[in-house]
Parts: C-alpha cells; sequence; structure tokens
C-alpha cells in the first residue's frame, strides 16, 4: 500500500510498505537538494583536503606523513622500517597504510620524482620512468627524513603555524608547515579533484630562492632574469618558447615541450636514450614504438631494448644500416613521447579557495604567508623572554635583602602562605614568587642572584630588537632574505634539465626512412618476387622457383628504390622495395598479385626500376604501333599504389622496353618479318594511353610478336631490316639471323 504525504522540504512523498513486519520508507527528494547535501561536501572535501596543494606546497598526505616522520625523530636519528612510519602516519591519516605508502614511495630519493627528495631511503623504491617498475613492500624498506626537512620544520614550535585536531581529535596537527623556502614552485605537484585539478611543474631551488628574494626587493624584477624555466629530476631537454613561458609566469596556465636526451654509438649503430620527459615513462615509449613499427610508420629500428640498471635509464635502439640516427630522432620525436607537452595548472589553495596564480603572484602570497609566519615566530620568543624578564625582576627585588626571604620563609608556618608571604614582603606578584619560592638552597647566594640579574638588560634589549622587528616590515623581509640565501647555499643543486633556445620546427618527413643498401631482387615469369641482401645471396645464390615456372627478370639496385609492376589489364603498380622483407634463396617469394592486391585475373606483364624517372618506356603493341612515354608519367607525389590506364588497351601489349638512352629496336611478327627502327624516331607522348605510332604494316592474319633491342639479337645483315620511311612491312628473317632469345634483364 502507498500513500502520499507532504513534506516541507527536500521528501516531496513517502512510499511505506510493510515487509514481514517491518516498514520500509522511501523518500523522495529533488537532485539539486541530494546535490547539495550529498555530492557538494564530497566535492569540497576533496579540493580541500585531499588534491590540492597549498601555500606550502604539500598535500595534506604529504603534510600529515612529514610531521608524523618529524615526531618520530626521524630528521636526526637512523632511518626505520617503512612499515612502522606508515602504522603511526594512520593516526592522522584514515586513508589506509597503501596510499600512506604509496605517497612516501613518490617522496623519497629511491623514486627520483623530486629535485630535492623529502625522504632518505633504503631499499627499493622504484622509479618515476618506469611505470611498471614495483617498489618493495613497506616491510622491507626503510626511510628517515632528509636534511632538506628541517627547513620545513624549523621553528614550529614556535607558534608559526596553526594546528588543528586530527581527524578524531586525539592530537594536533599543523595545518601548513612553516616553509623557509618558496616548496610550492620547487617540487612537483599534481592533483585531480571535483571540477578542477593542479598540475605545477618544479623549478630550481637555487632559483627559485634567487628570484624570491629579487621579487621582495622589488615588486618588479623580471622573473626571466633569475627563474630561467621548469627544472625536473629527470633532466630532459626543455624546448623554451618565451611567449607560451610568459603566460605560465604570468598566468599559471600554458604548456611547453621537454625531449629526450640521448647518444649515437657509431661502433655499434645504436642510439641510447638515457634521459627521458617528465611527464612519461620507458613502457609507454617502447609500447609506442611497437605500435608504430608494426603499423609500418617507422621501419628503421631493428631492435628496441630497456637497459637501465643501476648506473640509470637506458633504452638502446638499434638501427638498421644506412640509417641517419639524427633523421630518425626529429621523427621519433613526433611521434612518441620521447618529446611531450607538460601541461601547466598552477592551481593553489589560498586560506581554503583553490586560485589559479602565476609565479609572481605565488610569491607575493607565499611571502605575504611567510612573513607571517616569521612575525609570529618574533611575538614568540618575545612572549617567552617577556615571561623570562618578568620572573628575573622579581628575584632582582631579593637582591636587595637576601636575609629578609629567608626570614619569611623560614618565619612562615604553612606551606601554602610561602608565596603570599613573599608577596606582601617583597611587593611582588605571584608569579614572581612562584620563581623565587622554588629556588634551590645552594642558589640563595649573592653571586647566583648577581650573575641573573644580570641578564635583565640583555633581555629587555632583545625584546625591544623583538618588538621593533614585529613592526618593521623591512626588518622581517630581511630576516626572509637571509633564510632564503642559507637555504640556497646548503640544499641548491645543479640544474638537471637543459634549456634550448629559438629551436626552430624542421620540416620531417613522416615517411620510414629506408635503409640505403644493396640489394639483389628476382621476379619470375608467374610472377613471384624475391630480395635478397648481399650477404643472404653469398651463402645461397642458387634461386628456387615453382616447377614449370623460370627467372624472368633480376637486377641489383639499392634497398631505396621503387619498382613499377605493370600488368595484363593496363594497371601499374607501385610500390617500394623497401616493402619487401629480405628473403633467402631457397624461397619462393611474394607472389605480387596478392602483395599488391591485384583482382582476379590479372597478372603480372612486366616490371622496371624506374630510378629518377627520367628514362623513357616503348610499348609494342600486336597492331604495329610503338608508343614512346616518359617515366616521369607515372611519377606522382602522393602514395598513390595503383595507377589505371598505364597503357593503351586499343591493342594487346607484346613487350615493353626501358630506354635510359636512344636505342635501335628490332620489331619481330609471326609472319618471320622484322623491322629495325632507332628509337630516336619516336617522339615522347605524356599521355600514358597514347595509341603510339605505326612501325610495321601487317596482314590481316599476321601480328607483332615481339620486341627486343638490337643489341640482344643474334642479326647478322642489319641493313637488310632497316627502312628509310616508316611504317614498313620489314623484310623476312635468313635463319642466320634466327638467334636464341635471351632473357631481358631490368
Amino acid at each position: 500500500m502507498a500513500k502520499k504525504k507532504k513534506t516541507d522540504g527536500a521528501a516531496r512523498h513517502v512510499d511505506s510498505t510493510h515487509v514481514k513486519g517491518l516498514r520500509a520508507e522511501v523518500l523522495e527528494q529533488p537532485i539539486v537538494d541530494t546535490l547539495e547535501w550529498n555530492y557538494m561536501p564530497y566535492a569540497m572535501s576533496v579540493i580541500i583536503s585531499r588534491a590540492i596543494p597549498e601555500i606550502d606546497g604539500f598535500k595534506p598526505s604529504h603534510r600529515k606523513l612529514l610531521y608524523t616522520m618529524y615526531q618520530m625523530h626521524l630528521l636526526t636519528g637512523n632511518r626505520t622500517k617503512s612499515a612502522n612510519i606508515v602504522g603511526q602516519t594512520m593516526r592522522l591519516n584514515p586513508h589506509g597504510d597503501a596510499a600512506i605508502y604509496d605517497t612516501m614511495v613518490r617522496l623519497s630519493r629511491g623514486y627520483g620524482a623530486l629535485l630535492n627528495p623529502y625522504v632518505d631511503s633504503k631499499g627499493n623504491f622504484g622509479k618515476v620512468f618506469s611505470r611498471d617498475m614495483a617498489w618493495a613492500a613497506s616491510r622491507y624498506t626503510e626511510a628517515k627524513l632528509d636534511p632538506i626537512c628541517a627547513e620545513f620544520f624549523r621553528d614550529i614550535d614556535k607558534d608559526t603555524v596553526d594546528f588543528v585536531d586530527n581527524y578524531d581529535a586525539t592530537m594536533k596537527e599543523p595545518s601548513l608547515l612553516p616553509t623557509t623556502f618558496p616548496n610550492i614552485l620547487v617540487a612537483a605537484n599534481q592533483g585531480i579533484a571535483v571540477g578542477m585539478a593542479s598540475n605545477i611543474c618544479g623549478f630550481n631551488l637555487g632559483e627559485v630562492c634567487d628570484t624570491a628574494i629579487a621579487r621582495i626587493k622589488n615588486p618588479n624584477a623580471d622573473l626571466f632574469a633569475t627563474l630561467k624555466a621548469p627544472d625536473f629530476s629527470t633532466g630532459g631537454q626543455l624546448l623554451f618558447d618565451q611567449s607560451e613561458m610568459e603566460k605560465i609566469y604570468n598566468t599559471g596556465r600554458s604548456s611547453f615541450r621537454v625531449r629526450c636526451k640521448w647518444r649515437y654509438d657509431k661502433k655499434d649503430n645504436v642510439i641510447e636514450v638515457y634521459e627521458i620527459p617528465y611527464s612519461t615513462s620507458i613502457e609507454v615509449i617502447m609500447d609506442k614504438v611497437v605500435e608504430l613499427n608494426k603499423s609500418g610508420k617507422i621501419r628503421e629500428i631493428a631492435d628496441m631494448r630497456d637497459e637501465t640498471d643501476l648506473n640509470g635509464l637506458k633504452l638502446a635502439i638499434d638501427l638498421k644500416r644506412g640509417v641517419d640516427p639524427e633523421k630518425l630522432m626529429q621523427k621519433l620525436y613526433k611521434l612518441t613521447p620521447l618529446q611531450d607537452s607538460f601541461a601547466c595548472n598552477f592551481n593553489i589553495l589560498i586560506a581554503g579557495m583553490p586560485r589559479v596564480m602565476g609565479v609572481g603572484e605565488i610569491l607575493d602570497e607565499w611571502t605575504a604567508w611567510r612573513t607571517d609566519s616569521v612575525r609570529r615566530r618574533a611575538y614568540y620568543d618575545m612572549q617567552k623572554k617577556s615571561e623570562k624578564l618578568h620572573l628575573l625582576k622579581g628575584l632582582k627585588r631579593i637582591l636587595l635583602d637576601i636575609d629578609k626571604a629567608i626570614h619569611i620563609i623560614r618565619e612562615t608556618e604553612s606551606d601554602a602562605e610561602v608565596v603570599p608571604n613573599l608577596m606582601i614582603g617583597f611587593g611582588i606578584d605571584q608569579i614572581q614568587a612562584d620563581f623565587v619560592a622554588e629556588i634551590k638552597l645552594r642558589n640563595i647566594n649573592k653571586e647566583y642572584i648577581l650573575r641573573r640579574t644580570a641578564e635583565v638588560d640583555a633581555l629587555q634589549a632583545e625584546i625591544d630588537d623583538l618588538n621593533d622587528l614585529i613592526a618593521s616590515p623591512k626588518r622581517l623581509k630581511k630576516v626572509i632574505v637571509d633564510e632564503l640565501t642559507e637555504v640556497k647555499k646548503k640544499h641548491a643543486v645543479p640544474r638537471r634539465t637543459d634549456i634550448l633556445y629559438d629551436v626552430e620546427e624542421e620540416a620531417v618527413d613522416l615517411e620510414p626512412e629506408i635503409p640505403d643498401v644493396p640489394v639483389h631482387v628476382f621476379l619470375s615469369r608467374e610472377g613471384y618476387f624475391k630480395k635478397i641482401t648481399q650477404q643472404s645471396l653469398r651463402m645461397a645464390s642458387e634461386q628456387k622457383y615453382k616447377e614449370g615456372d623460370g627467372p624472368f627478370l633480376s637486377a641489383e639496385v639499392s634497398n631505396r628504390e621503387e619498382l613499377l609492376v605493370f600488368t595484363n589489364k593496363q594497371m601499374c603498380y607501385k610500390c617500394k622495395l623497401n616493402d619487401f622483407e629480405p628473403s633467402k634463396a631457397s624461397v619462393l617469394g611474394d607472389y605480387l598479385p596478392t602483395k599488391l592486391g591485384m583482382d582476379e585475373g590479372e597478372t603480372v606483364f612486366w616490371t622496371c626500376i624506374p630510378g629518377d624517372y627520367s628514362a623513357h618506356l616503348l610499348f609494342c603493341y600486336e597492331n604495329g604501333k610503338v608508343a614512346r612515354v616518359p617515366l616521369s608519367a607515372y611519377q606522382t607525389q602522393s602514395n598513390r599504389r595503383r595507377l589505371t590506364g598505364a597503357y593503351s588497351d586499343k591493342s594487346p601489349l607484346v613487350a615493353c622496353i626501358l630506354l635510359t638512352e636512344e636505342k635501335e629496336i628490332v620489331l619481330f611478327s609471326t609472319e618471320g618479318r622484322a623491322v629495325i627502327f632507332n628509337s630516336a624516331s619516336l617522339a615522347p607522348k605524356v599521355t600514358r594511353s597514347t595509341q603510339g605510332v605505326g612501325i610495321m604494316t601487317l596482314k590481316p592474319k599476321w601480328h607483332v610478336s615481339g620486341a627486343k633491342l638490337l643489341e640482344e639479337t643474334g642479326i647478322v645483315n642489319q641493313s637488310r631490316y632497316r627502312s628509310r620511311s616508316l611504317p614498313v612491312a620489314g623484310a623476312l628473317l635468313k635463319p642466320e639471323d634466327k638467334g636464341e632469345e635471351q632473357m631481358t634483364l631490368l
């Protein structure tokens, strides 16, 4: 049974049902209310308490871990098992031991994600440049705080930052760490929240300190004069773009490119990559190269190996013979993460509110926050010194009459009345009287009291100086500058990422570079094609053919050459010799109709190596006509692999001849006649399907049976078959001029 009720807010109606005596109610509420009451608190928690760093450069998970290690005295003590640290941190961080340990790994020296690591680690902590290199379990590794962490906790016990309750209100933890330098710009930081994200690149510690000092002294100081560019723990080379870098410095948003560092070992023909962009990993790079190799976009690489060891990262790329390493790397920059972009989004929590700021604005916010921390520290010191001065002033009163103080104490009957009697006798307050009453009997001597009261003037001077410091913004800034100078002196390290200025974008041919090596090519009469290297040919030179098949064409050419294949269907197929895998003499080879995707019934008629396309082709037809077409007619700018209308279809084709220079040609007819003519008598035709000009006149039942270069025939009486005018019927072949037909070579 269901009934509807009126509600005053979220619930529209209530469905009530009874199941085995239990009454269940289902409340309906608007989606807007659901988002406001349930989703928005979660979103705000992720933004404020998890994903976005604050002005000290830490996310809450980082801060909780480091503060726990500080409380465990791991700043100066020996390393302890990581499992101990993880267990202690769970008092502050309720997100589980795995998340805590992952956080510690990423802050460690062994992992290498930070230019200035926070955790001094021992054991296997993985590597930032490897996706698959797993770190050891927390029970095996050891850790302590790195010395640079002293700059995070300096004077933390002097009220420099606020302390808040932990998640179960059983202990206190700092809301921020009083960092003495702009750690927010030094440590690379990435976080994904709800509806927003943060991605902060790291800068060199020394450069950041210099820039902060320059900014404090002159708010209009040129940032580029001291802060050259981002710096990453993985090194690499940063391609400096002035306009994009200015956007990052001014707005906190833009991107820049980082590429790998490599060297070429000429002896082994190997490229060695030893530094990669911060935003990628060796596995991602290798997967991409394998993908490009399978798709045929990169054919210059013979093998690729990960040779990373204790000496550091190394990717070895074996090159094929004749490959230019510089051109290959330019192509890999374009196609793989060996050159990658880093998109900056300087989103930082300021007083609990996320703000995207440029470098200058971040430094201003950090300076204002650090100024407040230094002022709070000075005020804390002043309060402590004022309390001490107040006690010493009471002790100074005792100096006037020590015997009187002793007499008051001796004559007082009750212990509770000692302090009130001292207050009355010397005109001091309760705090001073308590201090005097607690002095040991052995210290009630003139020398001790004089020595202690001598500190009064010095303490007063220090208090006056601290008061002046608190009230003087100029002096506060000087303290910050001095601390920054000290931090740089102690902890600065050289840049790891090189900066490349004025890098011109080179036009890169993304087509695979073809190794320039000599190869032998063989084509059988039935269309089987083989490409054999010289080394393989020396090992076995006898070619294998199918039964009934035999050699048709052979040549020694460069692997970079193209191959033109003419078929019986007036088609011309273009392909590169590099498209064929090296073969052996003992195999049949690639069947060209299948390899080139020919239509059913289409067969190979003739092939040639076009070279630079400066030669000419002679097409000899059965009707006695011959067409001369320049090879350039078959040269295309695009990657077209199939040309239709490669020659005329008006008469069957009987022969093709490649002309690199003017030659004398012989036409043979089925009647037993022959004609010799010079190729110079034929004018080239640009149109591929030209029908040609008549050379031999034929009776109806006869046709041209073949054509050859004169030098390839056995004709002795050459003048007999020449004519002053064309076309002619030709002369009957004499028996001595009927030489055996010879195989035509490319």
